[in-house]
């Protein structure tokens, strides 16, 4: 290891809590076992992280709680790992009655990651969901803490074959990358310890102590970047020769979290490594996860993530680094280009005559609402679906494979239960939210529960203007850690407290820009005054065809950020 690459100083505790964690046990078998309080507590309130876990409340009763001398509604939200988002009609009926019976909600989330997340499981019950989802052949290892998060893939349902080769490239990825630990198993699943021979190493990829920070992986088909690459670490963009896949260009060092206030965290987009045949895949994906786990910051947190260690040491050391240990040479990067990112919805039709119904999913929350039971009407199409589902990263869902005789009544059902809706607005289906109040304890603003009628608004004032068809990628998150990816919109609006947003403004459709801050500290009413002036400056002023967030770099109304942290903060 190159010692002069290491950042030096006190380790972040989270490094300590590593390394006496014997390999993630802790001790949540014996928390599991205290009634006394219904959270986790010590080290294992962060350990049930890298079980897919995070401890939660409901922040709306909290105070009231707090004046009864009681304390927080402690709860779990899990979030599962789901590579590519595909799951069985059969695994969804399983996930759909243990969100009946066993979560505060009711719901099922569908999340950012393609994946779904139960909330509101109380501490009695969790180790019945990790074993339901076992029962079904799910897990939920590794999907949250220091280590490589749940693998997403592009939803491609036209090109049948291609996206199967990369689906299983993703499932590959996710295996080889996972913890190899046992405590998943043992705790949850009361599998018996099997103690390790001298010498044997337990974590070969992720160390004792793992990474020094959360780790996110995609494969990607163009030309939609559907999963937003530029917000993760690792990328493997499908290169094809003739339908068929033949490699991959390697990207590394997105990222959009970022700190209020502190101009050493910002938003990066991924740098193009170079590409690499099939076969050099696992090797390359391992190289890039040790590199950052022995070059990453353990010292400040805030700074511990891949784009931030790119930056430090040179993204050529990096890349050399990567190509030593992988024992390869990156090639030239391939062509391919990205012309758009969001989910296609309705019918398509597949190269293999197989049918395909993308339904959107507002918020990405299945719920029974009275005029609309979501919940209900996915579980019915399961009921009688031959094919799979794929959760995409947009929170939305694509009933997959469905035969043609097999069309009437797939979507009869989903239009009986408001799963399709002909006049939801592209508006609409252009916006994204993530959870936010009253689970998220990071929230500093509403996210989920204010874009609905944000959405309404907006409409109203595109429809004003002349717009009605037109739509702007707006995304809201509740704090700057980037889940609702809120950082690659063309109107970005991130939580800065009760009903202020920080606003950016200027990404592109295909994805590969971050915006750059328009106004700070901007209440919900100022936030439509300001739509409502730019949108009509758009309408005027906009060449032909020109998205929102390409008319404000060219009109300066904000500069474009073209590198990363000089671009993004500069005024």
């Amino acid at each position: 290891m190159t010692n002069e690459l290491i950042v030096k100083g006190k380790l972040a505790d989270n490094e300590r809590l590593k390394a006496e964690s014997d390999y993630l046990r802790g001790t949540i078998t014996e928390d599991l076992k205290d009634r006394m309080t219904g959270g986790f507590t010590s080290d294992n309130f962060q350990l049930i992280r890298t079980h897919g876990m995070y401890q939660q409340d409901d922040r709306d009763i909290r105070a009231e709680r707090q004046k009864q001398k009681l304390e927080p509604l402690h709860n779990v939200m899990l979030r599962a790992r789901l590579p590519g988002g595909v799951i069985t009609p059969k695994q969804w009926l399983g996930i759909d009655k243990f969100a009946d019976d066993y979560t505060s909600y009711g719901s099922i989330r569908l999340t950012t990651r393609q994946t779904f997340q139960f909330h509101g499981v109380l501490k009695p019950d969790i180790k019945l969901m990790h074993q339901t989802l076992n029962s079904i052949g799910l897990d939920s290892i590794a999907t949250a803490g220091d280590v490589n998060r749940n693998v997403l893939c592009t939803s491609n349902p036209v090109e049948s074959e291609l996206h199967q080769e990369a689906y299983q490239w993703a499932i590959k990825i996710s295996e080889h990358l996972l913890p190899k630990t046992r405590a998943y198993a043992e705790i949850w699943l009361d599998e018996e310890r099997v103690e390790t021979t001298e010498g044997e190493e337990v974590e070969p990829i992720l160390g004792s102590t793992y990474l020094p920070r959360k780790f996110k992986t995609t494969v990607v088909i163009p030309p939609n970047n559907d999963i937003d690459l530029h917000a993760n670490d690792l990328n493997f963009v499908a290169i094809s020769d003739n339908g068929k896949l033949i490699g991959f260009n390697v990207l590394v060092g997105g990222g959009l979290a970022m700190t209020h206030g502190d101009k050493a965290t910002y938003p990066r987009c991924a740098d193009d490594f170079g590409y690499i045949s099939l076969e050099h895949t696992l090797a390359v994906a391992a190289a890039v996860v040790t590199t950052q786990r022995d070059w990453g910051n353990r010292v400040n947190r805030k700074n511990a993530k891949t784009k931030y260690t790119l930056d430090r040491v040179g993204i050529d050391t990096f890349k050399n680094e990567v190509a030593r240990r992988a024992g390869i040479k990156f090639e030239e990067s391939r062509p391919y280009k990205f012309t758009h990112r969001g989910d296609s919805f309705g019918w398509v039709e597949g190269i293999d005559g197989k049918h395909h119904l993308t339904l959107f999913v507002e918020n990405g929350r299945l719920l029974d609402y009275q005029d609309k039971p979501l919940k209900t009407g996915m579980a019915k199409i399961a009921q009688v679906h031959q094919g799979d589902f794929r959760l995409t990263a947009n929170q939305n869902i694509i009933i997959a494979g469905v035969a043609e005789a097999d069309k009437a009544q797939i979507e009869q059902l989903a239009r009986e239960h408001g799963l399709l809706n002909d006049t939801t607005s592209n508006q609409r289906k252009s916006s994204m939210a993530c959870v936010a109040f009253p689970t998220c304890p990071l929230a500093m603003a509403e996210a989920e529960r204010y874009l609905p009628k944000l959405v309404d608004d907006v409409e109203t004032i595109l429809a004003k203007n002349g717009l009605a068809d037109e739509s702007i990628i707006l995304r809201v998150t509740g704090c700057p850690n980037g889940c609702g990816r809120a950082m690659l919109a063309e109107i970005g609006l991130v939580g800065k407290g009760p009903g202020k947003y920080n606003m950016y403004l200027g990404s592109d459709l295909a994805g590969s820009r971050v915006p750059k801050l328009y106004q700070e500290n901007v209440g919900e009413q100022d936030i439509l005054d300001i739509i409502d002036t730019l949108s009509a400056q758009w309408a005027k002023e906009r060449n032909a065809g020109e998205a929102f967030g390409d008319f404000v770099i060219r009109a300066g109304i904000v500069s474009e950020v073209k590198i990363s942290v000089k671009d993004f903060y500069d005024d």
